[in-house]
């Protein structure tokens, strides 16, 4: 199963008052396991970017200046995304600021129902904590060192890793798939690889086979186990 783990960073809070994203990041995970795949852009907002956001993100007005329109990277970004469930923290607000910018440029919005959201999923394994994402990594011993300010691909990433420990853990399934069950079992030494071509001729006689059933009947009865076995 693919999925893809999501995070914007924005000029503010409301699509609805003009702002817009400056950064979409995003990281692969297939059958919960990361695959070392992302899609990371900068963009250009197309308006200025207010220094209490720039204190959040560090993206400045000069930064993005030369940076694509997100009509200039939706296509790529959408291939990427392709038809994955959609793993977010804080879904609603990513969800609402990802279709203001499809409906600018034309697209279908994602609908929210497509995304999971790790907020929601810590409230239900972790009742009573908080769930801002410093403090999931706080509670699930993830590293933020590299977290001096915030960021969509670094974010992502981080949500990647809480979202694989609130469903079990970082660590693969040891289930195998069908393909990897018949690849084991044709490795030297294993049981499929040591069997024989064929089956050996029997060694019992047919003497022997005659005076085992006789003392199965005298010794053991008609009822026994063996008889009804045989």
């Amino acid at each position: 199963m693919r999925e893809i783990v999501f995070d914007t960073e924005t000029t503010g809070f409301e699509p609805g008052d003009g702002h817009r994203i400056v950064e979409i990041g995003c990281v692969e995970l297939v059958d919960h396991f990361p695959t070392g795949k992302s899609f990371q852009a900068y963009l250009n907002p197309e308006r200025v970017v207010p220094i209490e956001s720039q204190r959040v993100h560090g993206l400045s007005n000069e930064f993005l200046s030369d940076k694509p329109f997100f009509a200039h990277v939706v296509e790529e970004f959408l291939a990427f995304l392709g038809d994955a469930p959609l793993v977010i923290h804080n879904a609603s607000f990513d969800i609402k600021f990802i279709n203001a910018e499809l409906s600018r440029t034309g697209h279908p919005p994602i609908p929210l129902a497509r995304a999971i959201d790790t907020i929601e999923i810590a409230k239900r394994k972790v009742p009573g904590a908080r769930y801002s994402l410093d403090e999931l990594c706080k509670r699930f011993g993830v590293d933020t060192s590299a977290r001096t300010r915030h960021g969509a691909l670094l974010d992502a990433e981080l949500t990647a890793q809480i979202y694989l420990e609130l469903i079990g853990g970082r660590q693969r399934g040891l289930a195998l798939a069908p393909a990897e069950i018949a690849a084991a079992a044709d490795e030297p030494g294993s049981i499929r690889a040591r069997q024989r071509p064929a089956k050996l001729e029997p060694r019992i006689t047919g003497d022997e086979v005659t005076a085992h059933l006789a003392f199965v009947a005298k010794e053991l009865g008609d009822t026994s186990l063996w008889n009804a076995q045989a």
